[in-house]
């Protein structure tokens, strides 16, 4: 799974002009899942972005964490981050995992949020979106599961 997680003061997403989620102060985390991802990788890739320390401390280093600043969670399914873009101009997206896969996974994901007792907003899986975001810093992080095989 890849998660791009960023650090904003407010984030939301709509789908047909509708905004369906919103947050202020908190993290936008889109989120993909490729064919071989598991459940366990979800479990660890929430564990790991729910927990990382990086909002401020009254030193002004990234040192406290999304609970510490009693911030929110805004999660977008983006199959996208598999594209590959090493042959031509237009990308392949044969690296993403399908529907059958990626839906449990993504759905595991937000119960993933709220057992850390973070109440996810979200968008709607393979949904056309529009992701606004006000970036915090920026601040804004890669995590790749792959990268923990």
């Amino acid at each position: 799974m890849r998660a791009v997680l960023t650090r904003v003061s407010e984030a939301s997403v709509a789908i047909g002009g509708e905004v369906c989620g919103r947050i202020g102060r908190g993290f936008l985390i889109l989120l993909g899942v490729g064919p071989a991802d598991t459940p366990a990788d979800c479990d660890k890739l929430a564990d790991k972005a729910l927990g990382l320390r990086i909002f401020s401390d009254s030193q002004g280093k990234m040192n406290l964490s999304l609970a510490d600043v009693g911030g929110e969670v805004l999660v977008v399914s983006q199959f996208t981050l598999y594209g590959d873009c090493r042959k031509g101009r237009r990308p392949s997206f044969t690296g993403a995992a399908g529907p059958d896969t990626a839906v449990p996974l993504y759905e595991r994901f937000l119960e993933n949020c709220r057992a850390h007792g973070f109440e996810p907003q979200h968008g709607a899986f393979g949904a056309d979106m529009a992701v606004s975001s006000i970036n915090d810093g920026p601040v804004t992080l890669i995590l790749d599961t792959d990268d923990w095989r």
